[in-house]
């Protein structure tokens, strides 16, 4: 689109040059009109200053024009100068920072009102108010389309914060576990003591043993606890509005976080069998390798997680797929990976979606140290693979 819209413009420009009466002002009418396109067609990082530019040398030159030289005819560049600084102020409202939305907003607008005073003070008295609707039109366009990205960086926002608070409370149930087994094998330490039976040292090895893996593990999972509900607070959206009610609004856009559910996916994969088997439409099957193992249990519920959400998304999106296959092995390292492959062609979607399911199960992966990768396949169809870092509990 870019490029179509600078060949048309450098094309009408290029006739307008050759239209019009070759005095100075005419001239400088083109290069004003060329240096507004010019601003349309600026990159992303160069976007603000060139609507800086364009909208100060616009007005500069109505300056110039009307206290300086005298216009006696027409010139097709003006029509092609207003739209281009038009576009202009939808696109710098649209992206610009909060610090710079309004002065460069007003320079703007400034610069295509002024335009009527190149000719004379009547003709500013006539044309001022449609091109003061025209701006008006361009800012509630840019404004629009601020708030539409300012929604989504919300919902974005609150679905990460939201998947990353499901998976601390996954954390505080397996602590919970953990320190009620040092609590149990701690009491039967002190019966066994009180009891006055002689203990081998083996088995009083085998006591202490239990009580430090327990620990341990409870450490983890707590250290890790904690900074879930540190990052959680400070997940921020672009436009810096990411706090307060949005992320209560939008558990559903995490891929169905269950929010204050008392029961949640435990520690194994038995839930995983029941998960895929009532799958049947389209039917899945579930590989699991042999020697997968014990998996620590923030591992084995985020395992349920990306296979739920997974499945989900190929309900809303492939409704055409004949198969889904998922695979659970381990991996290089002693990790764990977790793939869903269908061999849908994307037609007949069946859902709207919320379009956050996938952002949630990246935020999960990667507060756990893994990778998570979707998308197409060579051969047809989708898959989701994540790599979850288990070596520890191989």
């Amino acid at each position: 689109m870019r490029i179509a819209y600078g060949g048309f413009a450098s094309l009408y420009l290029l006739a307008g040059l050759i239209a019009v009466h070759h005095e100075r002002p005419q001239i400088w009418l083109i290069v004003f009109a060329a240096v507004a396109n010019a601003a349309v067609l600026a990159p992303g990082r160069w976007r603000i200053r060139a609507a800086f530019g364009a909208g100060a040398l616009s007005l500069l030159g109505t300056l110039y024009i009307s206290t300086a030289a005298d216009l006696h005819h027409s010139n097709p560049g003006v029509a092609a100068e207003i739209g281009g600084l038009l576009i202009v102020i939808a696109r710098a409202v649209w992206k610009a920072p909060r610090d710079r939305l309004v002065p460069l907003a007003v320079l703007l607008g400034a610069a295509v009102l002024a335009v009527p005073l190149r000719w004379s003070p009547v003709a500013a008295l006539v044309f001022t108010a449609p091109l003061g609707i025209t701006v008006a039109v361009a800012l509630g366009v840019g404004l629009y389309l601020r708030a539409i990205d300012a929604r989504r960086a919300r919902s974005l926002a609150a679905a990460r914060r939201d998947e990353r608070l499901e998976l601390a409370r996954d954390l505080h149930d397996f602590v919970a576990h953990h320190v009620t087994g040092i609590v149990v094998q701690a009491q039967a330490a002190r019966f066994a003591a009180q009891s006055g039976a002689a203990q081998s040292p083996e088995r009083l090895d085998t006591m202490f043993a239990g009580i430090e893996k327990a620990g341990t593990e409870a450490l983890t999972s707590m250290r890790q606890m904690v900074g879930l509900l540190r990052d959680a607070q400070h997940t921020g959206a672009a436009d810096g509005e990411a706090f307060g009610a949005a992320g209560r609004t939008a558990s559903g856009a995490a891929g169905g976080a269950a929010g204050a559910a008392a029961t949640r996916p435990v520690g194994d994969l038995g839930r995983l069998r029941d998960l895929v088997a009532g799958f049947a439409d389209p039917p899945a099957t579930l590989a699991l390798a042999p020697d997968l193992g014990p998996l620590p249990p923030e591992v084995a519920a985020s395992v349920h997680r990306v296979v739920q959400e997974s499945l989900t998304n190929v309900r809303k999106h492939a409704a055409d797929a004949a198969s889904v296959r998922v695979a659970v092995a381990r991996a290089a390292g002693g990790s764990v990976e977790v793939s869903v492959r269908d061999d849908g062609q994307g037609r007949g979607r069946r859902l709207p979606s919320s379009g956050f399911g996938l952002a949630g199960l990246t935020e999960r992966v990667n507060a756990l140290g893994g990778r998570l990768r979707a998308g197409p396949r060579p051969e047809g169809g989708w898959e989701v693979v994540a790599l979850l870092p288990a070596a520890g509990n191989e």
